[in-house]
């Protein structure tokens, strides 16, 4: 199991309390996620959900939450999604985000990623994980689709020249 799904698994055993710490310790692991303070709801493998509070900070001019701050927790969710999902042997990056807003953000935005299991079991490095946020009537206000580059980790140094040295 990862470190963030143990981490959450022990942080939402925690009435209340349990889900902020986590909350607060992801952001500061990637500190510009702060800026949207995420409430994470739900991390399993293959899905992860967020919440992003509505509040001034993330409005545009129009009120309504900024579509920089919307991709910000769909990211966020993402990479819940990818550390609780991926097989140790594997990392990933990022590589490219297509999102569309399909209608005004108002309120308290869902922001919810999912994968398919088969998706992280196969050799192809291009791995696309569905995003989407949802406003509190269940209205898709974004959705698109976050790319990730997966491959094999690379041996470290010292691993390498234990495995060699087994090998003789």
């Amino acid at each position: 199991m990862s470190q963030v799904l143990s981490l959450w698994r022990r942080c939402a055993s925690v009435p209340v309390v349990g889900v902020r710490v986590f909350s607060l310790a992801f952001a500061q692991k990637a500190p510009y996620f702060a800026s949207i303070r995420p409430r994470f709801t739900v991390i399993e493998p293959d899905r992860a959900e967020l919440v992003i509070p509505d509040r001034r900070r993330v409005h545009n001019h129009l009120g309504t939450v900024h579509a920089i701050a919307l991709c910000n927790g769909l990211e966020a969710a993402m990479g819940a999604l990818a550390e609780a999902t991926i097989p140790p042997s594997k990392r990933w990056i990022p590589k490219g985000m297509t999102v569309s807003y399909t209608a005004k953000a108002q309120g308290d935005i869902t922001c919810i990623a999912e994968t398919e299991p088969a998706q992280w079991a196969g050799d192809d490095p291009d791995l696309p994980v569905r995003v989407r946020g949802v406003d509190r009537d269940g209205q898709v206000v974004i959705e698109g689709v976050i790319n990730l580059w997966v491959t094999e980790k690379k041996a470290r140094p010292a691993e390498s020249a234990a495995a060699a040295g087994a090998a003789r």
